[in-house]
């Protein structure tokens, strides 16, 4: 057998050893980095933090609006608290989010179908689809309200009076199921 340098043998070591890259060391998509990434706004931290960072820079309502960003509040089940795109508006207690890690960790949902169950219609207490019973979550999750994307203002106060609420139905239909 013939003798090999220790340096070869640790330049073999080196060279031969898995390659972990970025992705795979990656943890779990955030929901906060999806909202920043599909939305006009640009906010950081955490979720629940958001609400009052966007005072002064972002406009903020309890109108939902295509491309707003719903902010909910911390809780203990939800500890850092949430943020999920609007994609559509179905009726005025009814929208479709696209939103990361609610279902599980990680997990992106495009097409969530979200429902304001607030005494008021203020969207300040809110049911979000959960895949795994492949139905409207039982928790209701409090909530801020809504940051809109710049230049959105005028477009809220302009909003058309919302759908009848039987337009649900019809709009949940359409969802691609996951």
């Amino acid at each position: 057998m013939k003798f090999v340098p220790a340096l070869a043998l640790a330049a073999v070591a080196l060279f031969t050893q898995p390659v972990i890259t970025q992705a795979a060391m990656a943890r779990p998509l955030q929901c906060a980095p999806y909202a920043r990434e599909h939305s006009a706004i640009d906010l950081h931290g955490n979720a629940a933090t958001w609400w009052g960072q966007a005072e002064g820079s972002y406009a903020r309502g309890k109108t939902p609006l295509a491309g707003s960003v719903l902010v909910f509040k911390a809780t203990g089940a939800m500890p850092v608290g949430h943020v999920a795109v609007v994609k559509k508006i179905v009726d005025d207690r009814h929208v479709v989010l696209n939103h990361a890690n609610w279902s599980r960790p990680g997990m992106i949902e495009t097409s969530a179908m979200a429902e304001d169950v607030s005494a008021n219609g203020d969207w300040s207490s809110v049911r979000v689809w959960y895949a795994p019973t492949q139905s409207l979550g039982l928790r209701a999750s409090p909530a801020f309200g809504f940051i809109y994307a710049p230049g959105s203002e005028t477009a809220v106060a302009e909003q058309k009076p919302a759908v009848p609420s039987d337009a649900f139905q019809a709009a949940f239909a359409q969802l691609p199921s996951h």
